[in-house]
């Protein structure tokens, strides 16, 4: 999508790097010339993912060992890619959790957990970077958080990742505002299905992914590919969207519209259903 030094000169730290959607933003990143350093807990998977996508790409991958939960790890974290790279433009929000459970099954340390992952893990991440920015007058930086459909409607069975990330879709708003004059923007990405193996394993245990066939909820009757999200992310966060800020871009195949509508489930009724129906009103028009 992007020229091939489209982000020639960019520095980006990725939380959740190592594996995922995280991972395939990474490599294309690293394809078309950004320096990026990826982080999560599990460090020996992190040098891993980092050795591959070098080899793969050419490029400079830095991995760092940081759980996002935690402010003074996330400091850490800023100043040893300070130290690696010299500066940083752009932080990934992408490190996420997520479970499927009817909510008076869990516990109050099951629901914190997500809301500490994803809530507070990027509030820590864009204070402890946004904070450097500000204090060292660096302009023309970009925070890209990774959001979901359901942040702006709910959804049940999910309530701490749907009032997480309806907190991370806030704060990109709001911030989009309130640092745009320290020259800061703020645009969130909102995927539907984009299934993963790590992610949608835990998510969806079992033979529950065949029960659930994700695909047959999106107009276009498939799921995302990775690429698809990578090349939205690359132009976000590269100078071409230099003049968006405070946007959410949906990309999911339509889904969320189709589950919006009042009568979109009409979708299910076969055609020849479709043709009784005709007749039925027809017939009452001219009654």
């Amino acid at each position: 999508m992007l020229k091939q030094d489209a982000l020639k000169g960019k520095n980006i730290i990725v939380t959740g790097g190592g594996s995922g959607l995280g991972k395939a933003m990474t490599k294309y990143f690293l394809t078309v010339g950004a320096q990026v350093a990826i982080t999560s807990r599990n460090l020996e998977k992190l040098k891993n993912t980092a050795k591959e996508l070098e080899e793969e790409t050419g490029g400079k991958c830095f991995a760092i060992q940081c759980d996002v939960r935690n402010y003074e790890e996330v400091e850490n974290m800023c100043k040893l890619a300070h130290k690696e790279f010299g500066k940083i433009d752009v932080l990934l929000n992408n490190a996420a959790g997520n479970f499927i459970s009817p909510t008076e099954r869990l516990s109050s340390n099951a629901f914190d957990t997500i809301i500490d992952i994803v809530l507070k893990g990027t509030k820590n991440c864009t204070l402890a970077l946004g904070k450097h920015w500000i204090n060292e007058k660096e302009k023309n930086k970009s925070v890209l958080n990774i959001v979901t459909t359901y942040a702006w409607t709910g959804s049940a069975y999910v309530v701490p990742s749907a009032s997480a990330k309806a907190g991370v879709l806030a704060m990109t708003r709001s911030l989009a505002v309130e640092w745009a004059k320290y020259g800061i923007r703020f645009n969130a990405i909102a995927p539907g299905p984009f299934p993963t193996k790590g992610a949608w394993d835990r998510l969806l245990p079992g033979d529950l992914k065949d029960k659930f066939d994700l695909s047959k909820k999106v107009p276009l009757k498939r799921v995302g590919k990775h690429e698809e999200l990578a090349h939205l992310a690359g132009y976000l966060v590269s100078d071409y969207s230099g003049y968006i800020n405070g946007e959410v871009i949906t990309i999911d195949g339509g889904e969320w519209l189709q589950g919006a509508g009042q009568f979109n489930l009409l979708e299910q009724i076969p055609e020849e259903m479709w043709d009784m129906l005709e007749a039925m009103i027809k017939q009452k028009k001219n009654s």
